[in-house]
């Protein structure tokens, strides 16, 4: 037996960062949590993809630039272990739908999002596992930690060691004394470097040599040239932004591995042995695990009946929220990344995008009557 909730106006998908500050403007515009809106999340708890990653995942901000709107997270003031750790970033968010009564419904993982007819002002069909919602919009927060990219390397299948993607790996606990081979020039791959190779022998390979910043520039850096390069194309100008920097965050753990010589980046092997890596040249490097820090793409499956995805994977998005989808309006997609806003996939960026969106919802509510 299916629980069917109907006829909500918005219907928001994750319960993460995008999906919370989605619902906080929503809130503040009168909308009800659990009656004129609801939060679907495919999580056991709160926290999003956030509980999912590495123990030692550090952000790249102090806590006071690294908040929600509406509600600024807790100081961390360890100076040893730099800025905020993971869970300090779950207690957060947990803390955050709380204090607004967000009332995610969950675990409810969609697996559908469809047009009931063709009325552009009707209701579109979001379905979960036990449940059903009648939405008159429906917002796409699932981020992108379940759908991790891995590369196509010859003879990966006959690779005899184990394979680990960024979002599988946990802590280094279980690769002591082993020969480990991190993938990927990005700061997922450093951090997850400079931990591993306090226990473990560990070889860096990358595509191009890794860009380090300057130890001086963090988080609140990297933002304020996002917002400037936005701004800059807005009138026409050209600017590199974050691109401009470099790749990777010298956060403490990445500068105590840098000073003991842990960050040598070797360039990326052509093809896999069953015991290792091997290069054109006949080379070879004996590894007996690899992690492949090699980012992830937008989690984006349950749209599929709606037949927006482009080429690249990703759906149009236009309006001046520039969240709405082109070819569906009753849809926004929210916290991707620089293509649905600039910096919305991180904690202190998404919270702009999300006002923009709510603002077009409002209109569209408005405009759809009731």
């Amino acid at each position: 037996m299916r629980d069917v909730v109907r006829e909500v106006d918005v219907a928001i998908i994750g319960g993460g960062q995008a999906g919370l500050a989605t619902g906080y403007y929503l809130r503040r515009a009168g909308l009800v949590p659990g009656e004129n809106f609801v939060i679907l999340d495919a999580g056991d708890g709160p926290g999003g993809a956030w509980p999912r990653m590495w123990d030692g995942l550090r952000l790249f901000s102090p806590a006071s630039f690294s908040s929600l709107p509406g509600l600024m997270m807790p100081p961390w003031n360890d100076a040893a272990l730099g800025f905020p750790p993971r869970q300090h970033v779950v207690d957060y968010l947990a803390a955050y739908e709380s204090r607004y009564e967000l009332r995610p419904l969950r675990p409810h993982r969609v697996t559908r999002v469809q047009r009931v007819d063709d009325d552009p002002r009707g209701r579109v069909l979001v379905s979960a596992a036990g449940l059903d919602v009648h939405a008159r919009v429906v917002v796409s927060a699932t981020g992108t930690w379940d759908q991790p990219f891995w590369p196509r390397y010859p003879a990966m299948e006959t690779f005899a060691g184990e394979q680990l993607h960024a979002a599988n790996y946990r802590n280094p606990d279980k690769l002591a004394e082993r020969r480990v081979a991190v993938v990927g020039g990005g700061n997922s791959a450093a951090q997850i470097l400079a931990e591993v190779s306090e226990v473990a022998e560990t070889f860096w390979f990358t595509l191009r040599p890794p860009r380090f910043l300057p130890d001086d520039i963090d988080g609140r850096v990297l933002f304020a040239e996002a917002t400037q390069r936005v701004r800059a194309l807005q009138e026409g100008r050209e600017h590199a932004g974050v691109a401009g920097l470099g790749d990777i965050v010298m956060v403490p753990t990445v500068r105590r591995a840098r000073d003991r010589g842990a960050l040598q980046a070797r360039p990326m092997f052509d093809r896999l042995t069953r015991d290792g890596v091997a290069w054109a040249d006949g080379n070879t490097e004996a590894v007996d695990t690899i992690i492949w820090c090699t980012g992830f793409r937008p989690t984006l499956r349950h749209l599929a009946p709606l037949g927006l995805r482009g080429r690249e994977g990703r759906i149009a998005t236009s309006g001046p929220s520039g969240t709405q989808a082109v070819g569906e309006p009753r849809l926004f997609l929210v916290g991707y990344g620089d293509w649905t806003g600039a910096a919305s996939a991180t904690l202190l960026g998404v919270g702009r995008t999300a006002g923009r969106t709510v603002a077009a919802i409002n209109e569209r509510l408005s405009l759809a009557g009731p």
